[in-house]
């Protein structure tokens, strides 16, 4: 039984270091998500030139609709799949131009394979998930936990992302 408690113990350890992480951001120093511990995190890897990029809209409307209920929204440009720009600079002033986002974004960076960047991989060894195309989406409890995943196809502004926010805030 004991065996059993501490393994059960090292699990729920393992699933709770995911704020552990920091990311390259895209306006120079580091992102640290251990700053949001207490927090809900949604983290999507983002493309500039992806069919899917009008959701950058959604994704600034869902941190205005929860930002004050402590939502944070990190979004991770990558060119895994082929459809980023070329340089971070590009990355910030196209989504400047186009979308005026404020939300908190990373360097380009890898979500996929072996160079994926360590809180991907870790995500992968929790759960075994791994983003299968642009905007894909890792919802995050305040304690780092990963509560739900989401494809491209999920709306940012979406029921199943808002009831799943919900839930996460209405919690004690």
């Amino acid at each position: 039984m004991r065996s059993l408690l501490n393994l059960t113990a090292a699990f729920l350890l393992q699933t709770t270091a995911v704020f552990a992480f920091t990311f390259p951001n895209i306006d120079g120093g580091q992102i640290d998500l251990d700053d949001w511990k207490g927090r809900p995190v949604l983290v999507a890897n983002t493309a500039s030139l992806c069919a899917f990029t009008k959701q950058y809209d959604e994704l600034q409307a869902l941190y205005d609709t929860y930002k004050n209920m402590g939502l944070i929204v990190l979004t991770v440009p990558s060119d895994d799949f082929k459809q980023e720009l070329g340089s971070n600079e590009q990355v910030k002033e196209f989504c400047a131009v186009n979308f005026a986002l404020d939300l908190p974004m990373t360097h380009v960076t890898h979500v996929r394979g072996a160079k994926a960047h360590p809180f991907y991989r870790d995500v992968k060894a929790q759960i075994g998930f791994v983003p299968r195309w642009n905007f894909n989406k890792v919802l995050l409890d305040g304690s780092g936990k990963v509560v739900a995943t989401f494809g491209a196809g999920a709306k940012p502004m979406g029921r199943a992302i808002r009831s799943e926010i919900d839930a996460i805030l209405a919690s004690p």
